[in-house]
């Protein structure tokens, strides 16, 4: 599953893409609406978390500018607009729904998971292939109810496989797929040793090794089925493991945040000063007035509320 998340709140972007990789989804991150833009005109996403103020062009216009161009990922807005005006401008510009900051981590998840549930998306919620299972929406990867620990990267390279079960893939066309957004996409080599990797623990829990197989000078794919058939299942909850794990990845952004954070304060004190001595001219005001509306959203994301009202 993947995702761009567009952000000009750069801590806090870090957090949320950290979060969500944990979670075996595969982030991307624009810094302003143009860049966003940019990057969906190269890259195929299934869901857009959209700032609603942004430089260069703002999240409300890029949102239209989207519709209007034939695109239908899902669209989550993030703002720290409380109105219900800026809300319904945003469901009219084409958002399937928004989420209010400061967020909670653990709220903005289950958000996503249900948006994705109930998406426009054609693609079935729930990926099979024989005895393999793929929960989008839990990222719980099952091979005959045995639960698969996957890597990030395995859990998107078996993803794309499942949505794409007839195709084969060459080593290049999976970096394009799951690292085009990159600055530094990794050599063809290394798709190698997470097939292998991928096979391994596809193997561990009673699959064939070739379950994904090599088509010699072509690429990979998934084997085709004989008459194995699987049965609909539940949808499972996030376990406690994972749980534990993405509480931790919280508690160690909220710490990176911590340690960087100054530098936004020590804007608003130069303001602040300025603001007094009646010497604020219009550049720093204007920074200033970002860097409160982007503390606004991540000191209440953190678990600051009170700093985040101050913002």
């Amino acid at each position: 599953m993947r995702v761009l998340l567009i952000e000009d709140d750069d801590l806090l972007a870090q957090a949320v893409a950290t979060y969500l990789t944990k979670q075996n989804y595969v982030v991307d991150i624009a810094a302003n609406g143009e860049a966003g833009w940019e990057l969906v005109n190269v890259c195929n996403y299934d869901l857009i978390l959209l700032d609603i103020v942004l430089p260069k062009l703002d999240g409300i216009s890029l949102c239209r500018q989207l519709r209007q161009s034939g695109y239908q990922m899902l669209i989550l807005l993030l703002t720290a607009k409380e109105t219900k005006t800026d809300k319904v401008i945003g469901l009219d510009a084409g958002a399937d729904d928004y989420v209010v900051k400061p967020f909670d981590f653990q709220e903005l998840s289950a958000r996503i998971r249900a948006l994705l549930r109930r998406g426009n998306t054609s693609l079935p919620p729930v990926l099979e292939w024989g005895a393999l299972r793929l929960d989008p929406s839990t990222c719980e990867v099952t091979y005959a109810d045995i639960s698969l620990n996957l890597t990030a990267k395995e859990f998107s390279l078996l993803d794309l496989f499942l949505r794409n079960n007839q195709r084969i893939f060459s080593r290049s066309a999976i970096v394009d797929q799951l690292w085009s957004a990159e600055k530094d996409p990794p050599e063809e080599n290394t798709i190698k040793s997470h097939i292998k990797s991928l096979r391994q623990k596809l193997k561990a829990a009673g699959a064939n090794y070739d379950f994904i197989e090599t088509v010699y000078g072509m690429g990979y794919r998934l084997k085709a089925l004989d008459h194995e058939q699987s049965c609909p299942k539940p949808e499972p909850e996030i376990d406690l493991k994972q749980q534990q794990i993405l509480l931790t990845a919280i508690a160690q952004e909220r710490e990176n945040f911590k340690a960087k954070v100054g530098s936004r304060i020590a804007v608003l004190k130069l303001a602040a000063d300025a603001l007094r001595k009646d010497t604020l001219d219009a550049q720093l005001g204007q920074k200033a007035e970002q860097e409160a509306h982007k503390l606004a959203g991540s000191l209440g994301s953190f678990g600051f509320p009170k700093g985040s009202l101050l913002a």
